[in-house]
């Protein structure tokens, strides 16, 4: 995609339209529409309509509509915010257009896109929280669509959540003068048990909460150890985002994608720290001192790694260095590799009569050696999931050989599981070491090691899963 595909031809914005004009023209169902839109705010609706329809005359006066049987001249366009034309007519929308123009109104002419200073979009509506879905007018129908999976995202209760905030602004300014600080306090407020109470229908509850929680220190910073799953997007999880959201500081690894460490707020500092065999930019220790030392300053500190902290990613040692230094924190856990690449791959890591057990290993131990205590594992039906183990895949396949296992016992290799670049192929054990060389590897990769892997996609010739249940 070039990059101008990627930046928007509009610029998002709310328009203040409490208590002023919104003109409609229009006698139809799409005149009707837009009453029905405008409806959902505070304006005072003026519909021009010489002939309208029944569904547009019981819409207008549903929103409480102003019904002028004209069409509009130039001056009744004067001091409105915003003027809708639905005439159906070209012409007609022409002329009116110039009319609203010349009385300094943003015109918005139905189905008529290159006539429009605005577009309208699709409106989730959990006042005083508004959701606006747009297209630039030129995909409305996808607008709905995203519109309806937004709706069934947030309840109706976030207005409630939205109107508390609001009934509380004033006092939060008047005691937390910080802005860091006041930012903290929305963050608690929105996830905490103030928000948890709105959700559960005890309003009254929330805002006793609320006040309480006015009054409470945030001097003490916090470090959430976050996992980032595969790579993807989409599988990192809702309280992963969340926790970048309120980040106040990102302390981020090699493998992180730039578009997860792109959804933390956008004002918070990215400190990089990521390692690479025989190539680290900052050591454990050097990290455990940044993720302390950020917290100890009052900031909220996400420990951003790829996968799930706790498989292969050292948060112990951050965890007993967070502890030792009396650091609050929390772990957030991520999707882990071998469950993305196994998905990917369509191959079941545990299966009746087969393998009904799983083991995460890494290829070599802390000092680079290749680990032969974990090689007898796969001798009694549990699949190996291997990770870090590309550079010694020849060594893996020749410790495994070595402790019984048959040389014919498939292996999947994945490639960046779960983003665009992955690969993926399988063969037999003994020609892992040729397979990752042929490939050209480069990107962090995963072994499924177990007679699993036949009962996936990719193409490989073992035994049939019948004798292998046998």
């Amino acid at each position: 995609m070039a990059p101008n595909e990627t930046k928007l031809a509009i610029f998002p914005a709310f328009h203040d339209v409490d208590g002023k004009a919104v003109i409609i023209v229009g006698d139809g169902a799409e005149a009707a529409a837009k009453v029905r839109l405008v409806g959902e705010t505070r304006a005072r609706i003026k519909l021009f309509t010489r002939d309208p329809s029944p569904e547009l005359f019981r819409d207008a006066e549903a929103a409480a509509a102003e019904i002028i049987r004209l069409v509009p001249a130039d001056e009744d366009f004067a001091g409105a915010a915003l003027a809708f034309i639905a005439t159906g007519d070209e012409e007609t929308d022409k002329a009116l257009r110039g009319g609203a123009k010349s009385q300094g109104v943003p015109v918005n002419v139905v189905d008529r896109p290159e006539l429009c200073d605005f577009h309208t979009p699709a409106l989730v509506n959990r006042a005083p929280l508004a959701v606006a879905i747009g297209t630039a007018g030129v995909a409305p129908v996808l607008a709905r669509h995203v519109r309806a999976r937004i709706e069934t995202l947030l309840a109706p209760a976030y207005g409630d959540l939205a109107g508390l905030a609001e009934r509380i602004r004033g006092a939060v300014v008047a005691a937390i003068p910080s802005g860091e600080a006041r930012r903290r306090f929305w963050a608690r407020f929105f996830s905490g048990a103030v928000a948890e109470k709105v959700f559960a229908g005890k309003v009254d509850e929330a805002q006793a909460a609320a006040e309480g929680l006015i009054g409470t220190s945030d001097a003490d910073g916090h470090v959430s150890l976050v996992g980032a799953g595969p790579g993807a997007a989409d599988l990192l999880t809702l309280r992963a985002q969340r926790a970048l959201q309120e980040a106040d500081v990102i302390v981020y690894d090699r493998l992180v994608p730039a578009a997860i460490v792109a959804q933390g707020r956008r004002d918070a500092d990215r400190i990089f720290v990521g390692k690479a065999k025989g190539a680290h930019s900052a050591s454990q220790s050097e990290i455990n001192d940044i993720i302390i030392r950020e917290a100890r300053a009052g900031r909220r500190v996400v420990r951003l790694k790829s996968g799930d902290p706790l498989i292969f990613g050292r948060a112990g040692e951050e965890v007993d260095a967070l502890r030792e230094a009396g650091v609050p924190f929390d772990i957030v856990p991520g999707v882990t590799a071998a469950f993305a690449a196994a998905a990917e791959a369509e191959i079941p890591l545990t299966l009746r009569g087969v393998a009904s057990s799983l083991v995460f290993v890494t290829g070599h131990d802390a000092d680079g050696r290749t680990l032969p205590d974990w090689a007898g594992l796969a001798l009694n039906g549990t699949t190996v999931a291997v990770y870090m183990g590309l550079t010694v895949a020849s060594k893996v396949a020749k410790r495994l050989v070595e402790a019984g296992l048959r040389p014919s016992v498939p292996v999947a290799v994945i490639e960046n599981a779960s983003l665009p670049s992955q690969r993926a192929f399988a063969g037999p054990l003994d020609e892992l070491g040729r397979m990752t060389a042929d490939a050209e590897l480069h990107g962090p990769t995963l072994f499924i090691i177990g007679d699993v892997v036949a009962a996936g996609r990719l193409a490989v010739e073992p035994a049939p899963l019948a004798e292998l249940a046998a």
